[in-house]
């Protein structure tokens, strides 16, 4: 199929892409990737008057570490993030990354569109929300920051304006002894997984959890940071006992619906796998150990 006819625009900078979101009103779209936009367009699922290309404006893809932060460009690529120095240093990045779809998706994808989309399968958004995350957004007012966890407000859907963007996204590097994992069940490559849940711990000693971070994909109409499970590790000696408590903490605070991935109650257990299978990974990564993280196929 087709998609219905619309205007193209091509954007020579950020100001210039906003200026044409005022001029052109609610039925136009941004281009970065199209990795969702695309097939939703030629499938006459989103109505799209004026498609604005974002892709000819120089200088969005980049991956910057300076102060103790990561800069990342609003059109980085994912397979540009998997190959980055800066994100290989901190693993949950690296698994994110390299785990999303496959090799074509990956080197058209964008880290900024991704956000911005905010569909509650993807993986972006719950790896982020591990780390100290924020979002730079520009808008007909100028600049502003946006801590990711209230960035995104519903299933597709965030905090930006009718004529604003993303255009960077910063993560801040965590400290030392820290180590993080995400994964992701999914049926193929492909496809949206059917649950994910990503941990980033910060260890005060061997095996003394300092901090934790965890949030869960796929399984609620927004991704789900699960504060009480988090309180089952943070300050704590990491146990079997203590990861179980988490990993029971987690399936309370998912919230899955039945559907052709599986029913609730799957997920729900789902949930609960990945959390632990997680941890025990950001546990031993610090020690120095390399360990695989990633998608799992079934």
């Amino acid at each position: 199929m087709y998609p219905r006819p619309f205007q193209y625009h091509r954007a020579g900078s950020l100001e210039e892409a906003v200026r044409m979101l005022e001029q052109t009103g609610d039925e136009a779209r941004l281009l970065a990737g199209g990795q969702s936009l695309i097939p939703l367009m030629k499938l006459r699922l989103t109505s799209v008057r004026h498609l604005i290309d974002l892709n000819f404006i120089p200088g969005l893809s980049y991956t910057r570490e300076e102060n103790g932060v990561i800069r990342f460009g609003a059109l980085t690529r994912h397979a540009e993030i998997e190959a980055a120095a800066a994100a290989q240093k901190i693993p949950i990045l690296y698994d994110c990354a390299a785990g999303i779809a496959d090799v074509q998706v990956r080197n058209r994808g964008t880290l900024g569109g991704s956000l911005a989309e905010a569909d509650p399968s993807g993986d972006w958004a719950p790896c982020l929300l591990t780390l100290s995350t924020e979002v730079v957004c520009l808008g007909p007012q100028g600049e502003r920051v946006v801590p990711l966890a209230e960035f995104i407000t519903d299933a597709y859907t965030t905090v930006l304006g009718p004529a604003e963007l993303v255009r960077e996204v910063v993560v801040r590097r965590p400290g030392p002894m820290s180590g993080g994992a995400y994964l992701a069940l999914k049926r193929a490559a492909p496809v949206y997984a059917t649950a994910s849940a990503a941990v980033q711990l910060t260890l005060a000693d061997h095996d003394t959890c300092l901090d934790a971070g965890i949030a869960l994909g796929a399984i609620g109409l927004t991704p789900i940071k699960a504060a009480e499970a988090e309180a089952e590790l943070r300050g704590k000696q990491v146990t079997g006992k203590s990861l179980e408590a988490a990993a029971q903490a987690a399936m309370a605070a998912a919230d899955p619906q039945s559907d052709k991935r599986g029913s609730a109650a799957y997920k729900r257990a789902l949930v609960g796998v990945l959390v632990r299978r997680a941890a025990e990974i950001a546990l031993r990564r610090p020690r120095g150990e390399a360990v695989e993280a990633g998608h799992i196929y079934a």
